[in-house]
């Protein structure tokens, strides 16, 4: 490792300083019962709705839990009111169809899971998510393009 360019002191801090002595990645991961690691996602993607912080990893996993879910991304989209809302993109599994009562169950299924706040207020079909070259989904402005 170097440092970010231009920028030693950044590089500590955003590397180094949360847990003195260790070296933070920005990945979050949970150990199960069975000493299994598994990758929840970045923890650093986090998105603001009504004074709530809510992780993307989190709602995304929500989504696929579901057996039509293949896949999913959520990003943030500019709300009024509640400063951001959630924008969910989801591919499903061959030979599903997306419809108003898939939307609707899946819709029920981030709120039993996580919560009333963090309901999506829009879940749109993407038969392919976009990504970047590490595997990282866009933001949502490149998503509706």
């Amino acid at each position: 490792m170097r440092t970010v360019y231009g920028n030693k002191q950044r590089f500590e801090t955003v590397y180094f300083k949360k847990f003195p002595g260790y070296y933070v990645t920005g990945d979050g991961c949970r150990r199960d019962e069975d000493g299994y690691y598994w990758i929840t996602g970045r923890i650093d993607d986090m998105l603001n709705v009504s004074g709530h912080l809510l992780s993307t990893a989190e709602v995304e996993s929500a989504l696929v839990e579901h057996e039509a879910v293949a896949e999913a991304a959520v990003v943030g989209r500019p709300h009024p009111v509640k400063g951001e809302s959630l924008y969910c993109f989801v591919t499903l599994t061959d030979g599903l169809t997306f419809n108003r009562t898939l939307e609707a169950d899946l819709k029920r299924q981030v709120r039993e899971k996580i919560g009333a706040i963090a309901t999506p207020d829009f879940i749109q079909n993407a038969p392919g998510l976009p990504k970047t070259r590490s595997g990282i989904y866009q933001s949502y402005t490149e998503l509706v393009e």
